[in-house]
């Protein structure tokens, strides 16, 4: 049980869900989105997102108010509404979407500290890994002392990485130009067509938008369950602000294909252009101050998804064991386990960056999709919306189009993402038999035996699509 004094209260909240959100793909966000589409589409597709993410943000808050006693947010929502494999799916879909995260975020810590300290390189050299294994372990040990110190760790760190980004935003917007904004305002003839476009920028709100979800994994430790909702609703709204200023006033300062083939973090070169140098500085000082935090979170939130897994039976009893300080010290140590195995083979698989980001990106969006459809789900059925017949229409209309969204989503991602997905959702199959055998419990029902046997195929022929090499991973 959390005591009193562990509770999170909506300062520490909101800071979850930031921190969760503002990680490295801020940084990088202005030559990302000019790769893929002209000032002109980029608007449309920040209202889609924007709409999309908004959808899902008041699903997030509605399941926290109806649903108090679910509290481990996106596995619990997915269990309730779907059945126990498909809650222990989304659990590890997150789980290891969080983990290539935090991979990725040691990577470029250490790239991002290669331009003062070249041994570093892209953040893959033995030096770096070294220090970000060192990095690693403290964090661990910082972690294992308590969740409530943590987070207010968190929510300083927070703090701190917003600076730069504010400064960001006041220069450029002195430096913008409309002429630049509106030139090739809806892209080049090498982006396609709008809708072209368009698809190619789903793929990156995809990654900066994930953690929209942090305060609702934490709901138990909330010292008030509506600060859950109101956590989610006004992080995301900041997020979302922040994200729309960076790279829509970029556009104004540099022309579409100078920031398309600017180098990451490409938001140091768009304030470089302005300032000169010392703008660059600020900002990749900034962006490991970023991630740092972002890193923080994200490990908190890897160690939890197991933790609430395997509290209910979903996965093994081992990961479901706290330590004297009420923290899940063996999924904690599971997670930074394989962080380090991760970090190893970057040595020998420096390439794979960008697709670890995408992978880790499109295995979010199974765990998005079936909470918004429990959301569907639970005003259809009027389960908590007794004699609230105008909130239940309401309700099933945003769940609605939060589903919708995700589906979009999916389709943006492309058939490879979803092969490699469910490649890395196969294993999975093992642990969650492995917990059910445990408890003496039946493994699967006949219809999620059917399921499995989809995941077993689909799986199979990606592995075997990676072999023949028709099926890549950058």
């Amino acid at each position: 049980m959390t005591s009193r004094s562990d509770r999170l209260g909506l300062t520490a909240l909101t800071a979850l869900v930031v921190g969760s959100m503002i990680g490295a793909g801020i940084f990088s966000l202005p030559q990302n989105i000019a790769r893929s589409a002209g000032p002109g589409v980029a608007l449309i597709g920040w209202m889609i997102s924007g709409l999309g993410m908004l959808m899902l943000a008041f699903v997030f808050q509605n399941l926290a108010n109806r649903k108090p006693e679910l509290d481990t947010g996106i596995y619990a929502y997915a269990r309730a509404g779907f059945g126990d494999y498909i809650g222990f799916s989304a659990a590890w879909g997150y789980w290891v979407c969080s983990l290539l995260g935090n991979v990725s975020y040691f990577v470029l810590i250490f790239s991002g500290l290669g331009y003062f300290v070249p041994a570093f390189g892209e953040g893959n050299t033995w030096q770096a890994v070294a220090c970000a294994s060192v990095l690693l372990w403290s964090m661990h040990a910082m972690i294992l002392r308590g969740i409530r110190q943590a987070a207010l760790v968190n929510a300083v760190v927070t703090v701190a990485k917003i600076v730069p980004i504010v400064v960001f935003l006041i220069v450029a917007a002195v430096g913008f130009k409309a002429d630049i904004f509106t030139g090739d305002f809806w892209g080049t003839a090498e982006l396609g067509s709008v809708g072209e476009q368009l698809r190619g920028m789903m793929l990156i709100t995809v990654w900066v938008f994930i953690g929209i979800e942090g305060a609702s994994i934490y709901s138990r430790r909330a010292a008030r369950r509506s600060d859950v909702g109101r956590a989610t609703i006004i992080g995301f709204l900041c997020v979302l602000a922040l994200l729309m200023l960076v790279n829509l006033l970029s556009m104004g300062v540099l022309r579409q294909d100078a920031l398309a083939h600017a180098r990451n973090p490409s938001m140091a070169f768009v304030l470089e252009a302005i300032v000169g140098p010392w703008g660059a500085t600020l900002i990749i000082i900034g962006m490991i101050v970023s991630v740092l935090g972002a890193l923080l979170a994200w490990v908190l939130l890897c160690a939890e998804v197991l933790y609430a897994a395997a509290g209910d039976g979903t996965m093994p009893a081992f990961l479901g064991r706290e330590n004297a300080r009420q923290v899940p010290a063996n999924a904690l140590w599971l997670t930074n386990g394989l962080i380090q195995l991760f970090l190893i083979i970057t040595l020998f698989s420096a390439g794979t960056y960008t697709s670890l980001v995408l992978l880790g990106a499109s295995m979010s969006l199974v765990p998005y999709l079936f909470s918004a459809g429990y959301g569907a789900l639970l005003a259809l059925r009027g389960e908590t919306y007794a004699g609230q017949r105008g909130l239940r229409a309401r309700d099933l209309l945003v769940a609605g189009l939060a589903t919708l969204y995700a589906l979009w989503l999916v389709y943006a991602g492309g058939l490879s993402q979803v092969l490699l997905s469910v490649l890395l959702y196969a294993p999975g199959i093992a642990m969650f038999a492995a917990a059910k055998h445990q408890h003496g419990q039946r493994i699967f029902t006949r219809a999620e035996q059917v399921i499995v046997a989809g995941v077993i195929v689909v799986a199979g022929w990606a592995a075997w699509g990676l072999y023949q090499g028709h099926l890549h991973l950058a």
